[in-house]
């Protein structure tokens, strides 16, 4: 999908990769980004972009965006939540349901809501942003990682479901990025900007997946390996 004169809808698009999204969208020639939050005034004001209300894990947020944005040709779903924690903590089960009603469900909403409309276009695009967790699970972050497994799978399906109205999908894997998601984990990692760029460019050359970093690169090649990336170290 070519980028000039697109019209883009970015959610969670007021900070950290949505913001880089929005702004590299602009710099790339796209005619008008929506910039979809869940508070309307955290979005500062730029030319090209029009700030908007969306709540993805509210139905009547999304019917309202799907109605407004109707000249939408690219979606990009950004919007997501992450706690630390693992399955046999006492409060695991709320807080899976949190993390999968954003990053699941959320993404189910939108993509179903706006792929009329991508259909009236031509096609278009969707973006998932996904992770490298969408394929390996350690346990200290169990529900976000097991939510964006879940999210690689509905993008593989919306793949295969979207293919007759020729909609590309493309699935955004990385490690670590700099944003506030993470500002706890000491660890690596790669700026916004970059993992954006990476993405972008993925989407103009038709790809179908972006793996966006060296470390996410390994981890995919490692589930082949005679001891796969997703289990744990031998001692």
């Amino acid at each position: 999908m070519k980028i000039d004169n697109a019209v883009a809808l970015v959610t969670g698009a007021n900070r950290g990769i949505g913001l880089a999204f929005t702004q590299a969208l602009l710099a790339r020639g796209a005619r008008k980004v929506y910039a979809a939050v869940r508070d309307p005034s955290t979005v500062k004001p730029q030319p090209g972009v029009e700030a908007i209300r969306l709540d993805v894990t509210k139905p009547e947020d999304v019917a309202a965006a799907v109605a407004r944005a109707g000249d939408v040709t690219l979606l990009i779903n950004n919007a997501g939540v992450g706690h630390f924690g693992g399955f046999l903590a006492a409060d695991s089960e709320e807080v899976a349901r949190r993390q999968f009603e954003t990053n699941f469900y959320g993404v189910l909403r939108t993509s179903k809501g706006f792929a009329p409309v991508l259909a009236g276009h031509g096609g278009g695009a969707i973006v998932n942003v996904l992770s490298i967790v969408s394929w390996i699970n350690g346990g200290s972050l169990a529900a976000y990682a097991a939510s964006k497994s879940a999210a690689w799978s509905l993008t593989n399906a919306l793949r295969h479901e979207l293919a007759t109205q020729k909609t590309q999908v493309l699935a955004l894997h990385m490690g670590f990025v700099d944003t506030d998601l993470v500002r706890a984990i000491d660890a690596p990692k790669t700026s916004a900007d970059e993992i954006v760029q990476r993405a972008l460019d993925g989407l103009e050359a038709g790809l179908d997946e972006v793996l966006a970093d060296d470390i996410t690169r390994q981890v995919k090649q490692g589930l082949n390996a005679a001891r796969p990336s997703y289990l744990p170290p031998l001692a």
